[in-house]
């Protein structure tokens, strides 16, 4: 039987690469959770990430050696996954074995269904028919082959074009710590398939909830308000100070909120993880602008500070019921253990820049093992009210930014950061702000760009781990700014 992970079991576990534990962590860059909490990082709420590794190689083949021991060349990529074992102590290898035969593959296929994803190792020459038939499986398949592997990379272009290869990509490098990068779209996928997204909205999403959940497996569920209060009443007023008293206390400066409203807005962030540990979910949005303006926001507290401290957890905290951002949050982190900043861009030609722009900023853009970046309380700049943590990020900072369309659609641009204005005295657009140097035209990004104007960004060039991602579950991604 499959064991089941809790909370504070994931959070000594690593994501995609960025170790976190709550282990002498202050309790405002993470959030003490309730005893006994099964909240964890987005997606694997229950299992492991279920990883098949076949070692493929042909007993008649001479390259890139006569009579290669097979046995040998195994256990140097045990020593290399040995190596990597912080990065994916959240996977398990439900399968390892040596495959030299079609009829090999065969005889385990039953043993690979429940795998989120193959690990297809290239030892030598004469292995296509192997990997054929680990096709056959329509698995995604991800070919791992350092150099000297054998002579079939050539084929590989032309079987990616095929229908039987449309669940193959393939990784050819000497860096063995390619190994993880290969297993983490197999992470999103698994990541995907289990989270779940609680939406406070009285709007119906219905068609939108039904075609997430046929395609990635992702749940959406409907929160009402009056769930929402009996939750926000139910948290203790002391847990409730000393939440305040940390944000106040770690705060570089408090500007315009006041104590009382700081006190709400962490009311309301312990009433998130309250509820979501009672629904087990993953991710958190509120239709702040929409439905629950009126009878939450302006009548109890914003979300924004508890969105953060979502964000910061590893969780996931977004804004405006945007369900598409909620997705490509929950991919981000399945591929790079690191958040998203969602943003209101506007356009500067003069610099070839776009400034990507929102209130909500979260602290910990480098994942919850990361540093944490200084943050001043602010309000909402349009409402001038809630509570905002204003953060500045990254100067020089790689970015990817992309979005989720629909479920077949993936634009996106990269960039660096190049400004983060946080002065007091810059009181135009939203409290937290980037501007971002784009790789490629954005002249050609704005006329390419697709309608609607939340997206998300992380820190980094995923662009690659994007790529596996969208062939494994047939999406088009296309560089709006190229």
């Amino acid at each position: 039987m499959q064991k089941k992970i809790l909370r504070r079991e994931f959070l000594q576990l690593t994501l995609a690469g960025s170790a976190f534990c709550l282990c002498g962590m202050s309790g405002l860059q993470f959030g003490p959770a309730p005893a006994g909490s099964r909240i964890i990082s987005p997606g694997c709420r229950k299992t492991k990430v279920k990883v098949a590794r076949l070692y493929m190689g042909t007993s008649a083949g001479l390259w890139p050696k006569p009579n290669l021991d097979f046995r040998k060349e195994m256990l140097v990529y045990e020593a290399e996954f040995d190596k990597l074992k912080q990065e994916l102590g959240d996977v398990e290898f439900i399968v390892s074995e040596m495959v030299t035969t079609a009829e090999e593959v065969n005889n385990i296929k039953s043993r690979l269904k429940d795998a989120d994803g193959i690990l297809a190792i290239h030892l030598s020459i004469g292995i296509t028919p192997v990997l054929n038939e680990i096709l056959g499986t329509s698995l995604p398949v991800m070919v791992f082959a350092v150099p000297y592997s054998g002579h079939e990379w050539a084929n590989f272009s032309a079987l990616l074009n095929q229908p039987i290869g449309n669940k193959m990509d393939c990784i050819l490098s000497g860096d063995y710590k390619q190994l993880a990068a290969a297993i983490r779209p197999f992470r999103a996928i698994h990541h995907l398939r289990e989270a779940k997204i609680l939406n406070l909205t009285t709007r119906s999403f219905t068609e939108y909830a039904d075609s997430v959940k046929s395609k990635f497996g992702t749940e959406i569920k409907q929160i009402d308000l009056k769930r929402m209060l009996e939750v926000y009443n139910s948290v203790d007023n002391a847990q409730t100070r000393a939440e305040t008293d940390r944000w106040i206390k770690e705060a570089a400066q408090i500007i315009e909120p006041p104590t009382e409203e700081i006190f709400n807005s962490c009311r309301l962030a312990l009433a998130f993880e309250k509820l979501m540990d009672e629904e087990v979910a993953t991710v958190m949005t509120v239709d702040c602008y929409g439905s629950m303006f009126t009878p939450l926001c302006q009548s109890h507290a914003f979300p924004c500070l508890g969105f953060t401290r979502l964000n910061n957890m590893g969780l996931g905290g977004i804004c405006e019921s945007d369900l598409p951002c909620a997705m490509t949050h929950i991919l981000f982190q399945g591929l790079a253990g690191k958040p998203g900043f969602i943003s209101d861009p506007t356009v500067d030609e003069s610099i070839n820049s776009i400034i990507l722009a929102h209130c909500l900023g979260t602290t910990r853009m480098d994942g919850p093992g990361g540093p944490a970046t200084p943050y001043k309380l602010r309000t909402i700049m349009e409402r001038q009210e809630g509570v905002v943590p204003q953060v500045e990020m990254r100067v020089g900072q790689k970015v990817t930014q992309a979005i989720l369309k629909g479920t077949d659609s993936l634009p996106y641009f990269t960039g660096e950061i190049i400004a983060a204005p946080v002065s007091v005295m810059d009181d135009r657009g939203c409290r937290t702000k980037i501007t971002v140097k784009v790789d490629g035209d954005v002249t050609k990004l704005w006329k390419n760009w697709t309608p609607g104007l939340h997206r998300q960004t992380c820190y980094g060039d995923i662009t690659k781990e994007l790529g596996y991602f969208c062939r494994f579950k047939d999406i088009t991604m296309f560089n709006e700014a190229v």
